[in-house]
């Protein structure tokens, strides 16, 4: 499941960020912020670290980028029987008093 860290977009709410693979999967995360033990963990080792998936079945990534000058992901899958994007962000969390 290796992976060059290229093909990972990064989404963030200024706590957390996971990592988002060309193929859909959330292959790092840390909740409820950076310095939380990980949930996800896919992009240390393989499927049975952990990982979280959105695909489309027979399809495949036509394209992916950020919208603009934002966080915000969108991709593009194609398949036999028809399009599909997918949009992925996370708004800013609420700041909390330190």
């Amino acid at each position: 499941m290796s992976r060059p860290i290229e093909d990972y977009a990064l989404l963030s709410d200024l706590h957390t960020a996971p990592l988002v693979s060309r193929e859909g999967s959330i292959d790092w995360f840390c909740v409820p912020r950076f310095d939380s033990e990980a949930v996800f963990c896919a992009l240390l080792g393989g499927p049975e670290n952990g990982y979280w998936r959105l695909g489309i079945c027979d399809a495949t990534v036509a394209s992916r980028g950020y919208v603009g000058d934002t966080f915000v992901l969108e991709t593009i899958w194609e398949g036999p029987h028809g399009r599909a994007r997918v949009t992925d962000f996370m708004p800013p969390a609420p700041t909390t008093p330190t």
